[in-house]
């Protein structure tokens, strides 16, 4: 068995359902049993949280949830008509008719459990199963999402749960490269990566792979191949162990946009400060990320954090009461940030220079994480 999920781009239009279908029924007929997972059409998730915002100021999560799980439930039975076209049995299941169970945080849902009786039954019976990738329910049947990516984690999920030879997360670009080729043309095919190291490159912003997949693949065993979904060469392998000699000190750049930040001018420098202010942004599936604490002066710091530009409403209304209980003096926020980060093993102590560059050296944009 193997699971194989095709994202965004790849079932963007027509004839690239068309192609992904073919892909799969090449599949089946090369002996395998297949699990597909698929996302929502090129951009359709983004039209419909635009219209969200159209239509009021303050969307409610729990009708957003609603609302965007459709795009991938659109994409799923048209690749099953596709593959029954094909002369491939197939049968399009949702991420909650899928078995997928979650927690209850709207647009951040984590996956608790995976009842996978109805895929299973697909199987046996001969059927591709076609997986609307991203969306889930808790156990009283509130549909949910996992995240942007979050196709990804449903694929390695369902890899884990079904016990599958692999899972091949197929996309627009070759595989994992040293950076966003749409921003470097130039950036390098990695062949071999291991769980950390995409993690990290996930963690900061690379869109190749949905960290909390990676986490999932790490702590399963799934092996991961993360290729191109137009051709057939071989892409990324992640792996636990990359071979010896296909290690550089660093793996890649990535960066992220859509960054805002908030800086709690302040505050009380005394044991539990730090866990008040976080504990309800975790309470609520806010992920936060850069932490930055100045040097303490007169027993005061400030304390500045990270969050999506999405979250950042949503983040002050929940840090603003725990600043006035702590007596800070205030705060002071900013949107439309980005981050630049260099992620790779042994960079700590080794000098950057240009002369250690293999082709000319011209100025990029680059920074240290």
């Amino acid at each position: 068995m193997i699971v194989q999920k095709y994202g965004g781009t790849s079932v963007g239009t027509a004839s690239r359902i068309r192609r992904v279908g073919r892909r799969i029924a090449e599949t089946v007929r090369s002996g395998e049993q297949v699990v597909a997972v698929v996302s929502a059409m090129g951009h359709t998730t983004d039209r419909l949280i635009g219209l969200a915002h159209q239509v009021t100021v303050d969307v409610p999560a729990r009708e957003l949830d609603m609302l965007v799980a459709n795009g991938e439930t659109i994409t799923a039975p048209l690749v099953a008509m596709c593959l029954q076209g094909l002369g491939v049995p197939a049968v399009s299941l949702s991420g909650p008719q899928a078995g997928i169970r979650t927690s209850r945080h709207h647009s951040r849902a984590r996956i608790t459990d995976i009842r996978p009786t109805r895929i299973q039954q697909a199987l046996e019976d001969g059927e591709v199963p076609v997986v609307a990738g991203f969306q889930g329910a808790t156990e009283d049947l509130e549909i949910t999402t996992l995240g942007r990516g979050g196709s990804d984690t449903t694929a390695v999920a369902l890899a884990a749960a079904l016990g599958a030879r692999s899972c091949e997360i197929l996309t627009d670009v070759d595989g994992i490269l040293t950076a966003d080729p749409r921003v470097v043309p130039d950036a390098c095919l990695i062949r071999h990566i291991a769980y950390e190291e995409i993690l990290e490159l996930a963690a900061v912003g690379a869109k190749v792979m949905h960290p909390r997949a990676v986490e999932i693949g790490e702590m399963y065993g799934v092996p991961i191949h993360v290729r191109s979904s137009f051709h057939r060469r071989p892409g990324t392998m992640v792996v636990a162990q990359v071979p010896m000699e296909d290690r550089n000190r660093v793996r890649g750049v990535a960066h992220e946009t859509k960054v805002a930040k908030v800086t709690v001018l302040s505050v009380p420098d005394r044991p539990g400060v730090a866990a008040a202010l976080f504990e309800p942004l975790s309470e609520a599936g806010i992920s936060v990320d850069v932490i930055v604490q100045n040097v303490s002066t007169h027993g005061k710091t400030d304390l500045t954090f990270t969050v999506s530009e999405g979250d950042l409403k949503r983040s002050l209304r929940l840090v603003e009461p725990v600043c006035r209980e702590i007596g800070a003096e205030g705060i002071s926020q900013a949107g439309g940030l980005a981050k630049l980060s260099i992620v790779g093993t042994g960079m700590l102590g080794t000098p950057v220079s240009r002369r250690g560059c293999s082709a000319p050296w011209r100025p990029r944009p680059s920074t240290s994480r």
